[in-house]
């Protein structure tokens, strides 16, 4: 082996030992059965709330997994803008990636980390289009900028270069000096309708707490406590 090789192979080894030495263990709180609200929404809403008050950066981030038919999965971070009892809004391009796997299998999981909290929520469901007006509504809720950038983007397809997004955008903003600018058809909201809730504490020496809400054929939701 050349001293080039030793040296490379040294640096990986050392590398591979600091990642297996990173770790933080978890003290804040516990999550108990007795202390968890009946309706997973219910519990989600004082999760968020609290990691709101706490001015955690995005507390409202959430990766959104996909995928093919076939199973090949994919995941994103994406941005919750509503949530209620029927479901978690988010919207994009319908042309995506994400938005051709979801025409395709209408299913998604989601999940939220809020590292400082020490928490996690998993959601998984299925998943339609919000309504026509729902999207209109949003869209031009939006700042003027974000809503000139969703017409622009051909999201999720190659472009030549950032010069040919940035003429793109000039273009729109000298066609549209009002700001009156239109929804665009391949643009709007999908409801993740939840089927699945689990929140995660994490607690010391890796012995977490895990409660999983599920809908039995009774109606309502029943809680279940994994193993971490």
């Amino acid at each position: 082996m050349t001293l080039a090789a030793r040296v490379r192979q040294h640096e990986d080894e050392g590398h591979r030992a600091e990642l297996q030495r990173l770790r933080d263990e978890y003290r804040l709180t516990g999550l108990s059965e007795r202390d968890a609200d009946p309706d997973p929404v219910r519990q989600f809403t004082a999760w968020l709330e609290t990691a709101i008050a706490a001015r955690l950066p995005e507390a409202n981030a959430m990766t959104l997994a996909t995928a093919t038919p076939e199973g090949l999965p994919s995941a994103r971070t994406v941005l919750l803008k509503a949530f209620d009892e029927q479901g978690f809004v988010f919207y994009t391009n319908y042309e995506s990636q994400k938005g051709q796997e979801l025409a395709a299998n209408p299913r998604a999981a989601l999940v939220f980390y809020w590292a400082a909290l020490e928490r996690q929520v998993r959601i998984a469901g299925t998943v339609a289009r919000v309504s026509h007006e729902e999207s209109l509504r949003y869209f031009h809720s939006r700042p003027t900028g974000s809503q000139f950038s969703a017409l622009a983007s051909p999201q999720s397809q190659p472009v030549h270069d950032r010069a040919a997004l940035e003429a793109r955008l000039r273009e729109l903003e000298q066609r549209y000096p009002a700001g009156d600018i239109p929804l665009p058809d391949y643009w709007g909201g999908y409801r993740v309708a939840p089927e699945l809730f689990e929140f995660w504490q994490g607690r010391p020496n890796r012995l977490h707490d895990r409660l999983r809400y599920t809908r039995p054929p009774a109606g309502g939701w029943a809680i279940t406590r994994l193993a971490p």
